[in-house]
């Protein structure tokens, strides 16, 4: 009997943990893919909602929380400016712009979604991504490229913050 005890005490404990607010590790994960057919970048940042809060709160509104009902208008304009800054793309070696086409959350992660535009050929994506560097010294940031049927996934850190992929 003793033995299920401590048995179903392990095997909780990571639901238990879990569920708090702190986490061990900090990872972002952006996926980029290439929709042909739209003849653009589909982009999907992921980030830990407290994480993306702290961030907020340092650069922009200490007042701000993430994920409430009432959330601040201003949230997506914070999150918007921010990933402009730490988010950048070049596609064929020229910089485009993505728009920022919204947010949801999901558990405990911040899904953000932006969108390159008017890229009908692909020879070559650049991506370099500092996202939340500026705040936590052990930040890493994981990078998927889904172009044409090429899967590459990259892992960023502060000292080496660009992935690059070549199609010709």
């Amino acid at each position: 009997m003793k033995f299920k005890a401590i048995l179903f005490v392990l095997l909780s404990l990571p639901f238990l943990i879990s569920n708090t607010n702190n986490h061990e590790y900090y990872v972002s994960v952006t996926v980029v893919e290439y929709a042909k057919k739209e003849q653009s970048l589909q982009i999907i940042s992921q980030i830990f909602i407290d994480d993306f809060e702290t961030l907020i709160r340092k650069r922009f509104d200490e007042s701000i929380t993430l994920a409430i009902d009432d959330e601040s208008e201003m949230v997506d304009t914070y999150m918007t400016k921010y990933l402009k800054d730490k988010l950048k793309i070049l596609v064929n070696g020229k910089t485009v712009n993505f728009t920022f086409i919204g947010k949801e959350y999901k558990d405990d992660i911040a899904y953000c979604y932006l969108e390159v535009e008017n890229v009908s050929k692909l020879e070559s994506l650049e991506i370099t991504n500092q996202i939340l560097f500026d705040v936590f010294s052990g930040q890493q940031n994981i990078v998927r490229l889904k172009v044409y049927e090429k899967n590459k996934s990259f892992l960023l850190v502060p000292d080496n913050d660009v992935c690059l992929l070549n199609f010709n």
